[in-house]
């Protein structure tokens, strides 16, 4: 950042919350006790393995790793989900995500197109809400996964500019691999396979009809036979010329609601991601502010600029991690790989440096945090499953109000966390784990991502439990001749799963496969169709710069 944004913040207390989940890394940078500056830094994927200041002595993060030693680091901070969408709908809203319809029911947990008509609900209250009722300017730069459109393309009900910022400059679906030529496709195999299938059907049923009609058992009207094969040619075509230009009508760059670049480019996009945020802050620095820069490291399609590729000991992934902390300076499952991830919080003179807190902590918790820092009220007609972290951040108190945390696949209850307060133990089971493919691997591969029902898991009665105190690794399944407790640990959890289950309401499923599909009429397109939805301001810098934040 420039000399000047770094003597304006040097008036500023500082609050430095860093945190990542499946797809998190956040910051908050305070303006004083009352009314703080919001600063959210959010990356993809970044594990808590990835940081030097979690143990990694291969990967260069000496900025992260600053924050680490003048700050307070958890080492038990829970992502709510491990999935993109619904995580940061957890993570915007304080609440599970299955309270607000952000929890699939299908195999598909996330948003994969532009033109799908499901989103977070405009009746859900984000924390970006509230700080604008308190007269702060608000942006997010960067990521948002969380809708766009509901009945035209140009409604944008689930917008960010719907749910509360000022400002917009980013990608609102993903960071697939579909979006970089040449890092392979998240759709390819399932559709390979389901259009070969496909087509083995039509084949059998051509070859039979015109069997039975050769031989006289009944005829068939051959001009109907060849509407129904042009009807199912033209759905294949559709389908195919789709996918060949996934990358121009899904992966493009916006700056509120006027698409800026299209399809968009990885050249020195962090740089733009970083810049956009730092003229934000310049902007607004004699106001309240709150700002979300949500990084597209370190989700697939990795890609680094080149002042960073080839630099790291990791290959293209390191690039990755080393360019985000350059950055800051300026895995699907609820194993505890997927969903155990780092949290940093700095503020001198506030938080004691060199702290570390073991209990467990979430990334719901950052909403009514940053709201009661900001002099906003909670929501008191909704529950909300965060809780204000600062007690426990300065001493006041020295156990997590989490005393039990649930962990979904999706919208099915996968495993839960018990932390009771009279005991060192963390207890958690699953009652249900995915079937990795292949077998004998560590993940999902041959469908890219874990899915959460059917013959895709395998149910567990009694449930898997573990101590992750003594077994952080989940590596041997506790039983009831190893622990004497064995029942009566999995009877008290699952009374809190009863309680918890009471508690919620059915609500409208934002990630059904109607809320799922590509729609036509919602897709946006900067030029034609016929010059293949092509357009570059962003690199052109053609546009007017008009800001609302």
């Amino acid at each position: 950042m420039n000399q000047a944004a770094t003597s304006k913040r040097k008036k500023m207390g500082v609050l430095l919350f860093l945190t990542v989940f499946q797809c998190a890394i956040n910051s908050v940078n305070t303006y004083g006790v009352s009314n703080p500056n919001v600063v959210l830094l959010i990356a993809d994927d970044l594990g808590i393995g990835d940081l030097g200041c979690y143990g990694n002595r291969t990967l260069r993060t000496p900025n992260i790793d600053r924050l680490a030693k003048e700050g307070v680091t958890l080492t038990q901070h829970i992502a709510a989900s491990p999935l993109c969408t619904p995580s940061r709908a957890a993570f915007l809203t304080g609440r599970y995500p299955i309270r607000s319809g952000m929890a699939a029911f299908s195999r598909v947990g996330v948003f994969l197109f532009s033109a799908s008509s499901g989103g977070l609900p405009s009746e859900e209250i984000t924390f970006s809400k509230l700080l604008k009722q308190r007269g702060y300017a608000t942006a997010l730069i960067g990521k948002w996964h969380l809708g766009m459109n509901c009945e035209s393309n140009n409604d944008f009900c689930h917008h960010p500019l719907s749910h509360g910022f000022d400002y917009f400059y980013g990608l609102t679906v993903t960071n697939l691999r579909d979006c970089k030529p040449g890092h392979g496709s998240v759709f390819l195999k399932g559709v390979q396979r389901y259009l070969v299938i496909l087509i083995q059907i039509l084949g059998v049923t051509v070859v039979s009809v015109a069997v039975v009609h050769y031989i006289g058992f009944f005829k068939v009207p051959f001009q109907a036979l060849g509407l129904c094969l042009l009807i199912i040619s033209i759905s294949l075509a559709v389908l195919i010329f789709f996918f060949y230009n996934f990358r121009h009508l899904n992966c493009f760059l916006m700056r509120d609601h006027q698409i800026i670049q299209q399809p968009l480019s990885y050249e020195n996009l962090t740089q733009r991601l970083t810049t956009e945020a730092v003229r934000f802050i310049e902007r607004n620095h004699n106001a309240p502010f709150l700002l979300v820069l949500s990084y597209l490291h370190v989700h697939t399609a990795l890609y680094a600029s080149k002042m960073f590729r080839g630099k790291s000991r990791h290959g293209l992934y390191g690039d990755a991690v080393e360019e985000m902390d350059w950055s800051v300076g300026g895995k699907s499952t609820n194993w505890e790989g997927g969903i155990r991830v780092p949290g940093l919080l700095r503020w001198p003179g506030v938080i004691q440096a060199g702290t570390y807190i073991d209990d467990p902590t979430s990334n719901m918790d950052i909403f009514p945090t940053i709201v009661k820092l900001a002099g906003a009220q909670l929501p008191y007609d909704r529950i909300i499953d965060g809780h204000d972290l600062m007690p426990l951040l300065q001493g006041k108190v020295i156990r997590s109000k989490h005393e039990f945390l649930f962990h979904y696949c999706n919208a099915y209850l996968n495993a839960v966390r018990w932390h009771p307060g009279n005991s060192e133990s963390v207890w958690k089971v699953f009652f249900f784990t995915p079937n990795f493919t292949p077998e004998d691997s560590s993940g999902c591969y041959d469908s890219h991502v874990c899915f959460c029902y059917g013959g895709f898991v395998t149910h567990h009665d009694p449930p898997l439990l573990f101590d992750l105190s003594r077994d952080p690794e989940e590596k041997v399944p506790l039983t009831p001749e190893t622990e004497s407790r064995f029942y009566e640990i999995l009877s008290v959890m699952q009374l809190a799963v009863d309680n918890h289950t009471r508690s919620l309401q059915a609500v409208s499923d934002q990630l059904s496969w109607n809320n799922l599909v590509w729609k036509p009429w919602l897709q946006l397109c900067c030029s034609s169709f016929s010059q293949f939805c092509y357009c570059d301001y962003d690199s052109e810098n053609s546009l007017p710069e008009v800001y609302s934040g």
